[in-house]
């Protein structure tokens, strides 16, 4: 299958059809080969924070010589903040976007930072009319920046903002019919939600205008405590499944993918969801044919006042996950505790995996020593700086009493060249000059 040939966006109307793409499956380094090998592949996608459109993997040529398309799937834009999208970070999503040949590029209906703090995650957006203009406007700032065009995801929640005016089917309704943006719906996350919030997936599906679907996300997930965790690292589950057929058994999705971000199991497994999700596809009668033509009828300005208050609602949430801050009020504090516990596992699981050694060098005191420091430390970079500012941390401020840990951690802060002299080596150079 391949890429249609790109113009900027301004000259490509909305009301294209959505690209064909088939049954595709999400490609991370770690199992680049085994990407490459599976039968049967008609596309992928790429977490596009973690690319740069000058040095594209050797495993991404190769998949695009065969054909196989190559769609960027952005998570740190925050287009549901109350700041305008970030001109830099839309013109690097738009550069990898041309360098892979991509039909469009996609990100989330959701917010990720706020009041100088980081999530870290996919944060829910209040769904009300103030902040859908708000929101209306970034994602046209956004659809007239890129080259392609722009498709939205709903997320995963773990919490509800106590005033919505509108459900989050209504409101991604409302988002299409002033933008003209399209949808990516993952069906996982309609499961999480359901189990998270009480939320039906198939009342959720008819307020969703399928007209503008570009294609679906299928994961896995697992329960804790009697929250659903869609971690992207377990199996995909039958509740799942049968919500993929729910919403096939409404459209005919111009494309499917299974993602998978971590714990990746034998490529058998991933061959045999990937079959089980062909089976939904096969099995099903959609009462209408894959989406087509959308029209937009604009809508009301965002006011300066919109973002102001937005941008307070939202710092004062992040402050409460993130921050230690006060629940704000309205909110449910259960559901809030969940977000911030769920916030501080992946923030502790994400610095392991951009930093390695620390679980390495620390063992079993690694998690609730990171635990530990994310309650009174809020992220305010990236993950690589979380990792090394959690380093010095547990160094100064009461980390590992034990030796080892603690030359092991001075090693890995200042490798060999980078170790500050000792009185010897400091006094042997006076002497010398």
């Amino acid at each position: 299958m391949t890429s249609p040939a790109l113009s900027p966006a301004s000259q490509q109307p909305l009301t294209d059809a959505a690209p064909r793409l088939g049954v595709g499956l999400g490609w991370r380094s770690e199992i680049d080969t085994v990407v490459e090998r599976q039968p049967g592949l008609d596309w992928v996608e790429v977490v596009a924070e973690n690319l740069c459109a000058d040095h594209l993997p050797t495993s991404l040529t190769v998949l695009r010589a065969r054909g196989v398309t190559v769609v960027p799937h952005g998570v740190g834009l925050g287009l549901g903040g109350a700041e305008r999208p970030d001109a830099g970070r839309l013109a690097k999503l738009g550069e990898l976007a041309l360098a892979l040949g991509s039909p469009l590029v996609t990100e989330h209906l959701a917010f990720v930072r706020a009041g100088g703090l980081e999530a870290g995650h996919l944060l829910p957006v209040p769904r009300t009319r103030a902040s859908l203009r708000v929101i209306a406007e970034n994602v046209r700032i956004a659809q007239e920046q890129l080259p392609v065009p722009l498709a939205l995801e709903n997320i995963a929640a773990q919490l509800a903002w106590p005033d919505d005016e509108f459900t989050e089917g209504e409101f991604l309704a409302e988002l299409v019919a002033r933008t003209g943006v399209r949808l990516l719906i993952d069906v996982a996350n309609l499961h999480t939600n359901r189990v998270n919030l009480g939320l039906d997936p198939a009342a959720e599906l008819d307020r969703l205008p399928l007209e503008a679907l570009a294609y679906v996300h299928v994961a896995g997930g697992t329960l804790v405590d009697g929250v659903w965790h869609d971690t992207h690292a377990h199996p995909v589950t039958a509740p799942v499944l049968e919500v993929l057929a729910e919403l096939c058994s409404r459209v005919a999705p111009p494309g499917v993918l299974l993602e998978r971000d971590a714990a990746f199991p034998p490529p058998s497994e991933l061959a045999g969801e990937l079959d089980a999700i062909r089976g939904v596809l096969e099995g099903s009668t959609p009462r209408m044919a894959a989406p087509a033509a959308v029209t937009t009828k604009g809508g009301e300005p965002a006011t300066d006042a919109d973002r102001e208050h937005l941008a307070l609602r939202q710092g004062e949430l992040l402050a409460a996950l993130v921050a230690a801050g006060p629940v704000p009020p309205g909110f449910d504090p259960a559901q809030v505790r969940a977000q911030c516990a769920g916030l501080a596992s992946k923030r502790r699981d994400t610095a392991a995996k951009v930093a390695p050694e620390l679980p390495r060098l620390l063992g079993s005191a690694y998690g609730p020593l990171f635990l530990a420091y994310a309650r009174t430390h809020p992220q305010t970079g990236g993950y690589r700086a979380d990792a090394r500012a959690f380093a010095e941390w547990a160094l100064t401020s009461g980390g590992p009493t034990a030796a080892d840990h603690r030359r092991a951690l001075e090693q890995w802060l200042h490798p060999a060249p980078e170790r500050p002299p000792g009185p010897l080596t400091r006094l042997r150079r006076a002497l010398r000059g």
